[in-house]
């Protein structure tokens, strides 16, 4: 419990408002009136703090805790207006739709290309076997000079799962009324992320029952990250 020495609260009401506002579209506000319902009184500002400081703690171990990605990374970056300047989000996932990393940047060149082809591999581990994006000519750029043995694919409509990955983000986004900072919104992508992965879980695909026990060993995880 020494994660959690000093403050006040439980971990378990700390936990669980972490949880809500990077599980949901929700802002420190309403999870503010959604404890105080339940007899909790604490400020949205502590609030905050606690999803900025236990946010990171918390995505650390899952991302440590991860069982793995798969071998086809799908790639795509958004543009992301932060202080009315336009920044790029960069983002893989695999085929899976589990987010193997997102990282913002000022740029969508091919410096800023292979910057992320990088960050990809110390992540990952190694090469994937294949990489499916758009027809950005900075991707050809960071294909060739980071990973030119992976298949890279460009076809229309194949990079799709990338794309419809950035959605969630958009939500949060909006109901944030846009990021501050480009430091705010790189930690805020990276704890939401992890709280997507481990609760990815495939509802449409998978038998009411099995997904019962997925979303249970997903709380399991959880509950050992939050300890």
């Amino acid at each position: 419990m020494k994660t959690y020495k000093r403050h006040r609260f439980p971990p378990d009401i700390i936990s669980y408002a972490v949880w809500l506002y990077y599980r949901f579209n929700l802002s420190h506000r309403d999870i503010e009136d959604l404890l105080a319902e339940r007899g909790i009184i604490v400020t949205r500002e502590s609030i905050r703090l606690w999803c900025i400081k236990f946010g990171a703690i918390y995505a650390r171990r899952l991302k440590r805790n991860h069982r793995g990605y798969g071998d086809t990374f799908y790639i795509d970056e958004v543009f992301v207006k932060i202080s009315g300047k336009q920044h790029y989000l960069w983002r893989a996932v695999d085929q899976d739709g589990e987010v193997v990393d997102v990282y913002l940047q000022s740029k969508q060149d091919g410096a800023a290309a292979k910057r992320f082809f990088r960050r990809l591999l110390r992540n990952y581990g190694g090469e994937p076997r294949k990489i499916v994006t758009d027809k950005l000519r900075s991707y050809p750029v960071a294909h060739r000079e980071v990973i030119p043995d992976t298949i890279h694919v460009t076809d229309q409509y194949a990079n799709n799962r990338a794309e419809q990955s950035h959605e969630s983000t958009r939500v949060s986004e909006r109901g944030m009324r846009r990021f501050k900072s480009m430091a705010q919104a790189q930690r805020f992508v990276i704890i939401h992320a992890a709280v997507q992965n481990l609760f990815n879980l495939g509802r449409h695909l998978v038998r009411a029952e099995h997904y019962r026990y997925l979303r249970f060993s997903a709380f399991s995880e959880w509950s050992r990250a939050v300890a």
